[in-house]
């Protein structure tokens, strides 16, 4: 038996699949990935919400979606994103380690050295679907600051777990964490 959350969040509902991290907890997994309709709801209320910024930054891949539509919405013609590893085309490359509750190991965020010299000064606001530990969020902002970046805002479709008491992140919904049985644990 497989266990589903539903959620509201955007105006619209959505059964999340309750997924295993480890024996204590369990995670309800929000995808936007191929679900058109909803990435565009939230992009829209997200940026409903968004404080003044020149250039939004996402780390790949879950908040690619996200960053695209509310880059397309407000007219937008750039967004900068932080790949999880050097491509060949990225040069002169910025990066930093992460740990992200959703990932078995320690990985790497990288931007490319054009896009960091672009963030330079700027008023950057980070995006990104679920913020949980931070860590991915810690990484991103660490990115932005290494390259001279302003951080302006933190946003999020869902705040998750612990990141649902941070008074620096702009989120739709809370996203509770679970026990095996599927109960709410926080």
């Amino acid at each position: 038996m497989s266990l589903t959350y539903k959620m509201k969040v955007a105006g619209l509902e959505r059964d999340l699949p309750i997924c295993r991290v480890n024996d204590d907890l369990y995670i309800g997994a929000f995808v936007i990935f191929g679900d058109v309709e909803l990435t565009q709801a939230c992009a829209r209320e997200l940026l409903k919400r968004a404080p003044e910024y020149d250039i939004m930054i996402s780390a790949e891949s879950k908040g690619i979606p996200l960053v695209y539509e509310m880059a397309r919405q407000s007219g937008e013609n750039r967004y900068l994103l932080a790949r999880k590893a050097p491509k060949l085309y990225m040069q002169n490359v910025f990066s930093v380690k992460v740990n992200s509750i959703t990932t078995a190991k320690e990985q790497i965020l990288c931007i490319d050295g054009k896009d960091a010299e672009y963030m330079k000064g700027r008023r950057v606001l980070i995006v990104d679907d679920v913020i949980s530990t931070g860590e991915s969020l810690k990484a991103l902002e660490q990115l932005v600051t290494k390259a001279g970046g302003n951080i302006v805002g933190r946003m999020a479709i869902l705040a998750e777990g612990d990141a649902q008491s941070r008074d620096d992140l702009i989120y739709l919904e809370k996203l509770p964490v679970f026990n095996a049985k599927g109960e709410i644990i926080g």
